[in-house]
């Protein structure tokens, strides 16, 4: 059987990426420009600016994906790339881009969900993965508990009613003077801080639901802070950190164990930047063992915004006959499974 190579592009936010990917499983290049140091100093990602700079290095990022795959042009079966959610700005760029290669190369074009290439990371790092198995998908912009019945077939079980999980680490690291990207601020910093110094709120529904809810949680470390500058309270910032921490990652595990339950599964893949945190990964293992469920994670790279799960992505569709035309648009609010 010969083997399916896919050029991925993924430009959904503010990484430039772009990939050689093998059978969906095997990465023969994975480049990406993060543009991190740039929306630093606006306290979070500039969807004009991320447009601009996608511009600028697309080329010579696609350039790099190729040389260091030692790949041609011709030797490419198929472009992948993200078309939703995303910022539209950043999206459009990254499909232009895509469409005039697939164009200009009489190759097939392939539109990949970007939560769904999140999803499939999971089978570059764990070769044998293959579905059913639930998925915690859990970023700064999304928050999903995901059941995979097959191959590109999804059922949403859970997802945030308001701010996605990485969207509540920026806005309290900010709260408490440490800056963007607030993630892997709070992570380092809830290690020198006591998780059960405050009791911060826990989302639960009664309407028999596995969605989730973090705004509550925010206000209440903010409501927190101001309570204490008022009164001249001294703030120990790490049991901040590690508290605030503590109280997202509990129903983030919660609700997902109850899922497999649910499906009756025995493995979680995570998926997303979050999926880096140090007490989400602790945790889960823990609760695993409890339960008898196998959880899988990513490399780090895999768990950011690239371009190789765009290219597992894209290969599962190309398999499954899916591929694009060039009317295909960039979709800002594109849910799962929608085509």
């Amino acid at each position: 059987m010969k083997d399916i190579k896919i050029l991925a592009i993924e430009t959904s936010c503010d990484e430039t990426s772009a990939a050689i990917v093998v059978n969906g499983r095997e990465v023969l290049s994975n480049i990406i420009a993060s543009q991190i140091d740039i929306h630093t100093k606006f306290g979070g990602v500039v969807p004009e600016v991320a447009s601009r700079m996608h511009i600028e290095v697309i080329s010579a990022v696609v350039q790099e994906a190729l040389d260091k795959a030692e790949l041609k042009l011709t030797d490419i079966d198929a472009v992948g790339v993200t078309y939703g959610p995303g910022l539209v700005g950043a999206l459009l760029v990254g499909m232009q881009y895509a469409k005039s290669l697939a164009y200009s190369i009489g190759k097939p074009l392939i539109g990949v969900n970007h939560i769904e290439g999140h999803i499939c990371a999971n089978f570059i790092e764990h070769k044998d993965l293959k579905p059913p198995f639930v998925c915690l998908v859990v970023s700064g912009g999304h928050s999903f508990i995901v059941y995979m019945k097959a191959f590109g077939e999804f059922e949403v079980i859970g997802q945030t009613r308001d701010d996605a999980a990485g969207e509540a680490y920026d806005k309290v690291a900010r709260a408490i003077g440490l800056g963007y990207p607030g993630g892997p601020k709070i992570d380092k910093l809830s290690k020198e801080g006591n998780a059960d110094a405050i009791k911060f709120p826990r989302a639960n529904f009664h309407d028999d639901t596995l969605d989730f809810s973090f705004s509550g949680l925010k206000s209440a470390v903010l409501n927190y802070l101001n309570k204490a500058e008022m009164t001249g309270q001294q703030i120990n910032r790490a049991d901040v950190a590690a508290s605030f921490q503590k109280a997202l990652v509990d129903v983030l595990v919660d609700n997902v164990i109850k899922t497999c339950k649910m499906k009756e599964v025995d493995k979680i893949a995570i998926a997303g930047g979050v999926a880096s945190n140090s007490t989400l990964r602790a945790t889960l293992i823990k609760e695993g063992q409890k339960h008898g469920i196998k959880i899988l994670f990513p490399a780090p790279v895999l768990c950011t915004d690239n371009a190789a799960m765009i290219g597992s992505a894209a290969y599962f569709e190309y398999v499954n006959g899916r591929t694009a035309d060039l009317t295909l648009n960039a979709v800002p609010n594109l849910k799962l499974g929608e085509r």
